[in-house]
This record gives structure tokens, sequence and C-alpha cells, in this order.
């Protein structure tokens, strides 16, 4: 099995050109099903996998207590893999062919209103580097929708001040240019002024670090960190709210929506691949509208 899922990985890698994110999901969810096979069916070969094996893992995530969308993603990994490997005739036919996947209720995003928001980009201290270093990320993801992995992802080379633009390679490592506000690239021009100082702690001898945004040791941030910057600051300003760095993606969504953008816009603002997934940002509109109708009209 494990020589199947590395040549998968490696399709999905060089011919599909996915991103390092994606593949690694896919590792987790493919290494699941694998150490399930090697407990429950030690002597299972991978053409003797029918939808009966599928049915099974899937009940034993549910004993598991998985989420409806964490094991409609494992399902999705596994159709993806047993694809590939009927295309490659390395199985007669696919066992996840005809399986249902599992029903999700779709959840409205969370999203800041203006002051939330302005309260937490406004909230980091400008007086030392990282002070500086977190204000530039928050401006930069509220200002530009990116995701947190685009953010990380980013190297110096990529920004355009005179444009006023970000080139980010999204999901399938797709290129778009995102506008930068006023605001996020005056931000960004006092973090890099003092991002040497980060640069300088750096303890290996090494190539000069390219990435846009640094940790306190010089090199690279992680998703991780970025994570703690914002929970940090959401802190910082009492706002009782249990948001991610995603959030600022919903909110900049929702903003631009309220302002009256258009939806395909912000398709393309966000890097949607289908109109079907910014369309959720409609029914958060719509939500607010009905609220504020029946707080403000007389017979409502």
């Amino acid at each position: 099995m494990e020589k199947y899922i590395e040549e998968f990985l490696e399709y999905l890698d060089i011919e599909r050109n996915f991103s390092s994110h994606t593949l690694s999901a896919y590792r987790v969810d493919l290494k699941q099903f694998s150490r399930f096979l090697l407990l429950s069916k030690p002597s299972l070969t991978v053409n003797g996998i029918n939808h009966l094996t599928i049915r099974e893992f899937l009940a034993h995530l549910r004993v598991r207590r998985c989420s409806h969308r964490t094991t409609s993603r494992k399902l999705s990994s596994l159709r993806s893999f047993f694809r590939f490997l009927s295309r490659q005739e390395y199985v007669s036919s696919d066992p996840t062919s005809g399986l249902r996947t599992p029903r999700i209720d779709r959840k409205l995003p969370k999203f800041l209103d203006l002051d939330q928001a302005a309260r937490l980009v406004e909230a980091p201290s400008e007086d030392t580097p990282l002070g500086l270093r977190d204000r530039a990320i928050l401006e930069m993801l509220y200002s530009t929708g990116m995701r947190v992995s685009e953010l990380v992802d980013s190297n110096l080379h990529q920004v355009d001040f005179i444009g006023g633009v970000l080139k980010v390679r999204g999901k399938g490592r797709k290129e778009r240019l995102i506008p930068i506000g006023e605001r996020a690239l005056e931000a960004l021009t006092k973090y890099l002024e003092k991002r040497d100082t980060l640069l300088k702690r750096r303890k290996r001898d090494i190539a000069r670090e390219e990435a846009l945004f640094l940790n306190k040791w010089g090199g690279r941030m992680k998703r991780l960190a970025v994570m703690r910057v914002v929970k940090r600051h959401i802190k910082k300003v009492s706002l009782e709210l249990n948001i991610s760095p995603h959030t600022m993606r919903h909110t900049f969504a929702t903003h631009l929506l309220d302002a009256g953008a258009d939806l395909r816009i912000i398709q393309e603002l966000l890097g949607h691949a289908n109109l079907s997934t910014t369309q959720i940002y409609t029914h958060l509109t719509t939500k607010r509208l009905k609220s504020i109708y029946n707080s403000a009209h007389p017979r409502a």
C-alpha cells in the first residue's frame, strides 16, 4: 500500500502541481487508511479492497467520533487515490464508486464587524520589530483576504510597492495578484524597515532568508505562529471571540460584499476556483440584512 501512496503523492506533486499543504493532508488521510488496513486486515492486498472495506473504514471513523466534515474529506482523499490506481490499472475496479459522501451541515463563517476588525489590526505595539511585524500581518490578512498558507509562503520579491499588489501562489499553485490597501502597505513598509533586526538573530550561517514574514529567530514564520499572533491580539483588545487567522479572510470578503463589491471580483481576489464557494458570503449578508430589518422596521 505504501508504494502506491507515494506514487500517488508524487503524481499530485509533479503532474497536478498541488501545494505542500494539500499533499500533507492527502498523506495524513491515506496513511490513516493504510494503518486501519494493517491492523484490521493485514493480509488484504490493494486489489482486494472493495466498497465494504471502505464502509468499514468510515464506520471506524464514526466510532472515533470524527465529524461529518472530516469523514467527508477522508473519503474524498480515498476517491482521488483509487481513481488514480484505477487509471494506472493497479486495481480492477474503484471501491469508492457509488459511495455517498456524508452530508455536511455548512456553517456560516464567523467574521468581525468593522469596529472589531479595526481594533484588532491596531492592537500591536509599533515600538518593537515584532510589534511592527504583527501589525503588518494583521493588516495584510484583512486588506488582502489571503490564506494564512499564502501569507507564510510569501517572499520579499512578490510585493510590488509601486503597483500596490502582491503576487501569491494559492491552491493548486495557481498565481494571482491581490491589491494591497494603503494602510497595509504603510504597515508593511514600517515592518520591512526593521526586518533586518530579526534577520540578524539567525544562528545558522545560511543564505539570506527571502521570507516576507520572519519569526523571532529570523526564520520563515509558520501557520501556527500566525495563529498565535491573532490569538494574542484578540485577547489584548478583549474581544470575547473564538476566531482564527482564517476569520480575517471571511471578514475581508463580507465587508467587500457589504460595500457592494461584485461576487465574481471577490471570487477572483480570494482565489476560489468555483463561484459556489464564494456564495457562502451572500448568505452572511442576507442574514445581517434580515437582522437589521427586524430591529429597525416598525412592523417587522
